[in-house]
């Protein structure tokens, strides 16, 4: 329901002019539904989030706001159902879970999703970027691409993609020469010092183009020993 109601929200939105400042104006229902949506998950179990559940005697119609208003009350209450959203879901599905068959999903589907030889590590990430679409997530709600930026002591460094709702960073490394698995061993375990300093876990995508990797499970093992770390190995 949840779901439903983000859906709705940004269907909404979606379906009004940008330029129009009273595009906001519905926000009293979904504010309305969202209440309810709380009060029903509380009454299964207490709720360890920052949720806020207005009273709606004191929340003013469209007809008694202006638009800044209306804008504050529905991003409020789309920050709320968020909330709702991931505190659910990781409670009827941990993020452990998820980030597994996130990698199996990968893992899975990646090489029958690339049409053409990859060229470039942003040919795979386009693809990447086309499978989790295809799974249902919405860029800006559930992943984004290249943001979230990690300082470490010597530089600074983007994951291609994250996670946001399971805080989980995604690395695409592609092989097209014999000399480069050596320096994408390299980069794997500068990106595991750096990334874990942020989050929870890192899922590496390797397209191995080159037939570089000969022991796929030793290769997996030795980078899998790290907490959080996932290794998704993927042969053209």
């Amino acid at each position: 329901m949840a779901e439903a109601l983000l859906d709705a929200m940004e269907s909404a939105l979606r379906n009004s002019d940008p330029s129009d400042v009273w595009r906001f104006g519905g926000f009293r229902p979904f504010l309305h539904r969202t209440n309810e949506l709380i009060k029903m998950a509380s009454a299964i179990e207490p709720i360890n989030a920052p949720l806020t559940v207005y009273d709606m005697d004191k929340v003013p119609s469209n007809l008694d706001t202006i638009a800044p208003q209306q804008q504050d009350l529905f991003e409020a209450t789309r920050a709320n159902l968020q909330i709702l959203r991931a505190y659910l879901m990781n409670r009827v599905h941990p993020k452990s879970e998820r980030i597994t068959e996130l990698a199996d999903f990968l893992q899975a589907n990646l090489r029958r999703a690339v049409l053409r030889r990859p060229e470039r590590e942003s040919d795979v990430q386009d693809t990447v970027e086309q499978l989790l679409i295809g799974r249902g997530l919405a860029k800006g709600l559930d992943y984004d691409r290249e943001v979230g930026r990690v300082k470490t002591s010597v530089k600074e460094v983007i994951p291609d993609f994250v996670l946001l709702q399971i805080n989980t960073a995604v690395e695409v490394k592609l092989i097209k020469e014999t000399t480069r698995l050596a320096a994408v061993v390299d980069e794997i375990n500068a990106d595991i010092r750096a990334y874990g300093q942020q989050y929870k876990a890192t899922v590496f995508v390797i397209y191995d183009l080159a037939g570089q990797i000969r022991d796929e499970f030793e290769f997996r093992r030795d980078l899998e020993a790290v907490d959080g770390i996932r290794v998704v190995i993927v042969k053209n």
